[in-house]
């Protein structure tokens, strides 16, 4: 309830989506180019698009909407299926016996670090790939083809940063829902369990893996 919230929240929750798309560019230049070959640099960035993928979903849940709620409800149900721990797991993730209000303060908790963690992956990735060199379309590393980053590179980044807010400011203000869904307008009810309870767009594929085996310990392992 402050001047221009609802903006905020609506550039929050597209931008979420803007990131994974450029994530996902980035994830399959890498695989195009054969980045998975420079080892450190590959791991070092399949662990910040963990920690982005859990970040996201811990802000997912924080509107507290039907979605966020029974999603939340699904996800940590998986802890469940570790032999012996699972339901002790599952418990302390909760701070109770279901998610409640202690489960959101704890979510929203981890929301906040998490981003400071995956940024501190961020520059140990850029570190590794300073050692080993960017990939290319030539597959060549040679001194001889290489330009200073300033201003070629510089100024088309810059370029690319204009064009991504640009396009993310005009989601936000022509049509800022398009990517929600609707469920989640409904307040959290634990007593009404959606027809159809699905993820945001950028987690379908966790979720394709885990719909498609039918054993949750099977679903937890194949992830």
């Amino acid at each position: 309830d402050v001047n221009y919230g609802w903006l905020m929240r609506m550039i929050h929750a597209n931008g979420a989506s803007t990131f994974f798309i450029c994530l996902y560019l980035h994830i399959g230049r890498g695989l195009y180019y054969s980045s998975y070959l420079l080892l450190l640099t590959w791991s070092s960035g399949i662990i910040i698009f963990l920690l982005i993928m859990i970040t996201a979903f811990l802000g997912y849940v924080l509107p507290w909407g039907q979605m966020s709620f029974w999603g939340a409800t699904v996800i940590t149900n998986l802890m469940s299926a570790v032999p012996y721990l699972g339901t002790t797991l599952v418990n302390w993730i909760w701070g109770g016996f279901a998610v409640e209000n202690a489960t959101l303060t704890r979510f929203y908790s981890f929301h906040f670090v998490m981003p400071f963690i995956a940024l501190m992956m961020m520059i140990i990735h850029l570190m590794f790939l300073h050692q080993t060199g960017s990939s290319n379309p030539m597959g060549s590393n040679s001194n001889l083809d290489k330009i200073p980053f300033h201003p070629y590179f510089s100024l088309k980044d810059l370029m690319s940063i204009i064009i991504v807010l640009f396009l993310l400011m005009l989601l936000s203000l022509l049509n800022p829902y398009i990517l929600t869904d609707p469920e989640n307008f409904i307040p959290a009810n634990p007593l009404s369990t959606p027809i159809h309870i699905q993820p945001e767009w950028y987690f379908l594929f966790p979720y394709a893996i885990l719909r498609s085996i039918p054993n949750k310990l099977g679903g937890v392992i194949a992830l």
